[in-house]
């Protein structure tokens, strides 16, 4: 059931992020690296202001949603009530979400996919070295241990 579970919060991410990108990459502009969002503003594809608020509103959705779907998911179908078991399925989801992130979202449909493609920037590299991936990874892997206090916190007063 837990195999499940994840499978369904990465499919929450993931459409969290495509929702992101409708209408063209360049909405997600804030995911790419610092010199094509320079570049791609430059060229007037999309102001500065414009980028950053669509920033705001994908990290507000990104920091409601998946928490809420976490906690729904330990607290309302596991049935978890003690801090310990909440703590360790709230690490196991966002560590799983955070390697998905890096490998699947990044690596593969980023890499992959034509859609994230932003015209006049093929010639820039949009997609981070594995290298990269995992340090960032690693970090944020440290951030989800606290994060996932957070989340078991609100799933045993919740329930």
């Amino acid at each position: 059931m837990i195999v499940l579970q994840l499978v369904i919060y990465c499919l929450i991410f993931t459409a969290i992020v495509k929702v992101a990108v409708i209408g063209g990459a360049v909405n997600g502009l804030y995911f790419y690296p610092k010199e094509i969002q320079d570049r791609v503003i430059e060229n007037g594809l999309i102001t500065r202001e414009k980028m950053n608020k669509r920033r705001k509103i994908f990290m507000s959705a990104f920091y409601i949603i998946m928490p809420v779907a976490a906690v729904l998911i330990i607290g309302l179908w596991n049935q978890v009530t003690d801090f310990k078991t909440a703590y360790l399925q709230a690490l196991l989801f966002l560590l799983v979400m955070n390697w998905y992130d890096g490998i699947v979202i990044d690596k593969l449909w980023v890499g992959y996919s034509k859609l994230w493609i932003i015209p006049g920037m093929e010639d820039l590299p949009y997609v981070q070295t594995w290298s990269q991936m995992i340090k960032k990874r690693v970090f944020l892997s440290l951030i989800w241990v606290f994060g996932a206090a957070l989340i078991a916190g609100i799933v045993v007063l919740i329930f």
